[in-house]
């Protein structure tokens, strides 16, 4: 009978991020698939110890039901078949329910978003997350931390603004003509919505489950963590009303370290444009770099 995922909040992750597989990719990168190959099946039976994204995935899959599945996990893996076994072998042992993948026996397997209808795209390659983004998907590149997942059952997502949840439009204006401009620009817009960023649908598509919930008993709570101040704060609250998208928490720091505040928040993942403030966030909680908008101009 024909399957769909009508409905669901899909999350499409690569295999590195779920697991820790820095070892047998050392191997890859210095020995070869070859060699590789050879190390994953010796060790198909050697359980993978969780990677950054892991805490994540099980919250997202505690979203589901007995009756009612609002969440989907997709691995899409530069693995083959063959040497992807280890990893399904991995996600059965630490049961994460986990059905569906793609292996691309080292094609990019980003490709797969669309047929997947995916909302997230989760991966430790960089050059996947900028063509997924280019495309027009969410997507995020993994940041390497040796934070600790918290145990509750609570999820705990903090986005950044600025050409993540919305365009670059005013990052544009800050950084080509001053902290001034951008300012100025803010106060005469702050009745004008921003244009949505490339984390505007999933962060809709997080609504919707929350929506299903009393505000106080959701089972996902949001976080918007900006460097934005008063009065550029405006524009950002009178974007999301005019999308009708729920934040729970709004930070605005002015330029503060964002690291303190997200571990206070408690978040299971943050994403950010600035790949300065992903890696110093990544000392406090697991973050994705969302290499979008005029900040990442120069990967092109």
């Amino acid at each position: 009978m024909a399957q769909s995922l009508e409905n669901r909040l899909v999350v499409a992750i690569s295999s590195r991020a779920l697991f820790d597989l820095e070892e047998s990719h050392r191997i890859f990168t210095e020995q070869g698939l070859e060699a590789y190959s050879r190390y994953q099946i010796q060790h198909e039976d050697v359980v993978l110890e969780p990677g950054v994204a892991y805490g994540l995935v099980q919250k997202l899959l505690r979203l589901n039901g007995a009756t009612q599945k609002r969440v989907e996990v997709i691995l899409l893996s530069h693995n083959s078949a063959d040497t992807g076994l280890r990893v399904f072998n991995s996600i059965q042992r630490h049961r994460l329910d986990i059905q569906l993948a793609a292996f691309t026996n080292g094609a990019s397997p980003w490709r797969y978003i669309e047929p997947f209808s995916a909302d997230l795209f989760l991966s430790a390659e960089a050059a996947d997350v900028v063509k997924a983004l280019d495309a027009g998907y969410a997507a995020a590149a993994i940041v390497p931390s040796q934070v600790t997942a918290r145990q509750d059952r609570e999820l705990r997502i903090a986005f950044d603004g600025d050409a993540v949840l919305f365009s670059d439009e005013a990052e544009r204006v800050f950084q080509e003509q001053g902290l001034a401009a951008f300012a100025a620009s803010e106060k005469a817009q702050a009745r004008e919505p921003l244009s949505g960023g490339p984390f505007k649908n999933f962060l809709a598509a997080l609504h919707r489950i929350q929506a299903d919930y009393p505000v106080d008993k959701a089972p996902i709570r949001t976080a918007l963590v900006t460097a934005r101040s008063a009065p550029a704060h405006e524009r950002v609250i009178r974007t999301l009303r005019a999308w009708n998208i729920r934040i729970d928490e709004a930070l605005f720091l002015g330029g503060l370290p964002k690291g303190e505040f997200l571990k206070t928040f408690g978040a299971d993942i943050f994403f950010d444009d600035q790949k300065g403030h992903v890696e110093a966030a990544a000392d406090f909680v697991a973050t994705g770099h969302v290499p979008h908008g005029i900040s990442n101009r120069k990967r092109h």
